[in-house]
């Protein structure tokens, strides 16, 4: 349960920062967000001030679409047939492809925490094109403490730095890895998805 806990977390935590550095425009969104409502000189951002945070909760989602913490969710069996696959098959679901659906998303590749602004699609596995924490009766129990613990540290992380690159750098610059380019995979590496 620990390392469940803490090892997602801060996988999407570094996943967050990773993407505000390659997208500076962004980053600034979220400071000006942070710091003009947790009001100036305050030393800590609490759960009461991550209310009214609106685009700094839609920079999460958004990295979540991207960069899910567990890709392959956990494996389940089909109770009963559905579609193609009958009952007893062991079923696997890919969270990183179906966060990058060409018909679901718009742009699916680009990072636009804009698109979460005006949307009601959420990660608590009501809406089937962001599923995270898995969804229905099997969805993760920790989605409470892992969503606190990743709006209070990237508010506070945000309300008291300037990240910036080394200069000359851009976000391009960034070590990815190979999974966040899929353009680059070799042609010989294959992945079937169901939905």
């Amino acid at each position: 349960m620990f390392a469940a806990g803490t090892d997602t977390t801060h996988i999407v935590l570094k996943w967050a920062m990773t993407e505000l550095l390659r997208h500076p425009g962004v980053m600034k969104q979220v400071q000006n967000e942070v710091r003009g409502l947790a009001g100036a000189g305050k030393l800590e951002i609490t759960k009461n001030d991550l209310e009214k945070m609106h685009y700094l909760r839609a920079v999460i989602k958004e990295t979540l679409r991207l960069h899910p913490p567990i890709p392959l969710l956990i494996q389940r069996e089909a109770s009963q047939d559905v579609n193609d696959i009958a009952a007893g098959t062991m079923v696997m679901i890919n969270a990183w492809v179906v966060g990058r659906a060409t018909t679901t998303w718009d742009q699916p590749e680009e990072y636009r925490p804009e698109r979460f602004l005006n949307s009601s699609v959420d990660f608590r596995g009501h809406d089937f094109q962001l599923i995270p924490f898995r969804a229905g009766r099997r969805g993760c129990p920790g989605i409470s403490f892992a969503m606190a613990a990743n709006e209070l540290l990237l508010a506070n992380l945000a309300s008291r730095f300037d990240w910036v690159l080394p200069a000359r750098a851009s976000g391009d610059d960034l070590d990815m890895p190979w999974y966040y380019h899929p353009h680059k995979i070799s042609s010989s590496c294959r992945c079937n998805s169901i939905f």
